[in-house]
């Protein structure tokens, strides 16, 4: 019996299972981003051509100050959609974990239920709260807060409250997996020693808990960059980031290659991102897996 007979019977066996996950990966995921990579190193030519000739002129573009101003502006959007979602989805994930089973459901139905609707949709209904005179202004002024319409419509605080919307529950989750798994009586343990209770959450409840923070920081902060669809209902042409400036340069200005460029630069940098945060889990004990989802 042949070397090679006996490892094609050991090999095809396993690999035939799995032979159609790989075809689908080859065709639909790998097979887009090479195509995405070498179009960037194309120019335009024409109103939708593309010349097939090597140049790095789309990336050289990105340096113009307009095209880096967009990307700053974009990781400091996320960086401040990052912020509040922690702030609001960290308390929220922990104590949902601790409600009795009957509220726990109740509460993620309630979280579940606005994903059956187009995200559109529900975004069109924070343009009715947020127009001048609209419900958020009449509750506003009746309660003698502002004394005029504050009109925050096509504003970058309008743009913030949708991401926050849009995100939230992506770092709710995370953190009510791991609070969940949470030993309890680690906490009582701390207590009986001593600890007060905000003591006993920093030292104990915290730490055990940041695998699923930081799983809701990567599922916030990285489709935050390229929520353009947010910018452009709440936002008007006064927000620009850089999945606007990607789908105009589809869209509006036929430029394919300089699109796949910006393209390529935005996935390096969430790759990077991402590469970082694994690095971060797994030094600190973790395993560098999305906590909740994977």
């Amino acid at each position: 019996m042949s070397r090679t007979g006996s490892l094609r019977r050991s090999f095809l066996p396993r690999l035939s299972p799995a032979l159609p996950l790989y075809l689908f990966t080859l065709v639909f995921v790998l097979g887009p981003l090479v195509y995405m990579l070498a179009l960037s190193f194309m120019h335009r030519e024409g109103a939708w051509g593309v010349a097939a000739e090597f140049t790095l002129r789309n990336y050289q573009r990105i340096g113009i100050p307009e095209f880096a101003g967009t990307f700053v502006q974009s990781i400091l959007l996320s960086l401040i959609s990052t912020v509040m979602v922690i702030i609001l989805g960290y308390p929220f994930g922990y104590f949902m974990a601790r409600l009795d089973k009957r509220w726990r459901s109740r509460v993620m139905l309630l979280l579940i239920i606005p994903f059956w609707t187009s995200s559109l949709m529900r975004l069109y209904g924070w343009i009715i709260m947020f127009r001048a005179n609209g419900p958020l202004d009449i509750l506003l002024m009746g309660l003698h807060i502002t004394r005029e319409p504050m009109r925050l419509l096509y504003s970058y605080p309008a743009v913030v409250t949708g991401m926050i919307y849009a995100l939230l529950p992506f770092m709710i989750y995370p953190v009510y997996a791991s609070a969940e798994k949470l030993d309890r009586e680690l906490v009582e343990a701390a207590r009986d020693l001593g600890a007060s209770p905000i003591r006993a959450f920093l030292t104990v409840s915290l730490p055990l808990t940041m695998p699923g923070l930081f799983s809701g920081v990567v599922l916030t902060f990285v489709p935050s960059m390229g929520l353009f669809f947010i910018a452009d209902i709440l936002g008007g042409n006064k927000v620009v980031l850089v999945g606007n400036l990607i789908h105009e340069q589809l869209m509006k200005a036929h430029d394919w290659p300089f699109a796949a460029a910006l393209s390529v630069v935005l996935m390096v940098m969430t790759s990077i991102f991402i590469y970082l945060y694994r690095r971060l889990s797994r030094t600190l004990g973790g395993s560098g897996e999305l906590e909740g989802l994977v």
